[in-house]
């Protein structure tokens, strides 16, 4: 990954916000290189994450994939019906083109890494403006293996380029190290 942010998507109001969202979903922006990864893996890794046969109770938290052309569309939709042919069932998660992406405010970005006091003295030092700390391919990277994508394995390889201190890298580690059940994300 090259960079996620968290925000809003699929609806008709202007600058939505949390607690005024109007008809928007809760969405995740995702920019990556395609040489390192493709759009279909990051499907198969969509369809891993969630369940979706599960109804959404409110359109805020709609599971839902957004293309960005046809050919994403394409892409997005033929692996919908491989999920619903292998599980047998009706998948629920719905395919709409993107029209805009509203950026989420700041405390919803990153947020498991935000949990992380020791992580984060080190990301406000290294990114005094909080647009550049949620456009950080490094805290993007950081985040994900934080919630359990990626293995230690993989974040040995690339912690050199984090730029985090020796005592921050331990503590990573450590952590990434330390949890089960890791979902190995490569291309």
């Amino acid at each position: 990954m090259i960079r996620t942010r968290v925000g809003y998507a699929g609806g008709t109001k202007k600058n939505p916000t949390y607690y005024n969202l109007g008809n928007h979903t809760e969405a995740i922006q995702i920019d990556y290189d395609p040489a390192v990864i493709s759009y279909e893996k990051l499907l198969t890794v969509f369809w891993n994450a969630h369940n979706p046969y599960a109804p959404s109770w409110r359109r805020q938290y709609m599971s839902i994939i957004f293309f960005h052309n046809d050919e994403q569309k394409r892409l997005a939709m033929a692996s919908r019906d491989l999920q619903s042919a292998r599980r047998k069932g009706r998948i629920s998660t719905k395919i709409f083109p993107l029209t805009e992406f509203y950026l989420a405010e700041g405390y919803h970005q990153k947020h498991r890494l935000r949990s992380k006091r020791d992580l984060m003295r080190e990301f406000r030092t290294m990114y005094s403006e909080e647009e550049d700390f949620v456009n950080s391919t490094a805290a993007a990277r950081i985040n994900g293996y934080l919630d359990g994508y990626g293995t230690a394995e993989h974040l040995l390889e690339e912690l050199p380029g984090f730029g985090l201190s020796p005592a921050a890298s331990t503590t990573l580690i450590e952590i990434v190290k330390g949890r089960k059940g890791i979902v190995a994300c490569t291309s």
